[in-house]
């Protein structure tokens, strides 16, 4: 009985076959002849190929390094402006619309809450014997 349930023999363990472990051997090994692509297994290989590429480059002089506090303000505010263009804006309509549902949900949830504090003031009252 235990003969028959060794992987391989069993009719509904058909996952392993030869083709898909092949399949996987022949991605790997396409994947590592490609030089040409950057490959990405974590942040250890990305972190040693940046210290490999800035090894390549001139070394940092100490004012290259230091940016003065203004420098560093206007460099904000101009990323700041580069993000803000590429957002997509919504039209008049679209604004009107979106507003006006956020209003009429914030209502109904207002709504409720009130509903919900009067019904259990006047339970607590009820329960705890207040004065009528």
């Amino acid at each position: 009985m235990a003969d028959n349930k060794r992987r391989g023999e069993d009719a509904g363990d058909d996952r392993l076959d030869d083709e898909t472990v092949e399949g996987v051997a022949d991605d790997d090994a396409t994947d590592a002849t490609d030089a040409d692509e950057p490959v990405s297994r974590g942040g250890t290989a990305t972190k040693s190929r940046a210290k490999a590429e800035s090894a390549d480059s001139k070394p940092k002089t100490k004012s290259d390094d230091k940016v003065g506090l203004f420098g560093r303000v206007a460099r904000f505010f101009r990323e700041v402006v580069a993000e803000l263009r590429k957002v997509i804006w919504p039209t008049r309509k679209e604004l009107l619309t979106y507003t006006a549902v956020v209003v009429a949900f914030v209502t109904v949830v207002t709504a409720l809450v009130v509903g919900f504090d009067f019904v259990f003031a006047k339970g607590a009252l009820l329960v705890f014997g207040g004065s009528s």
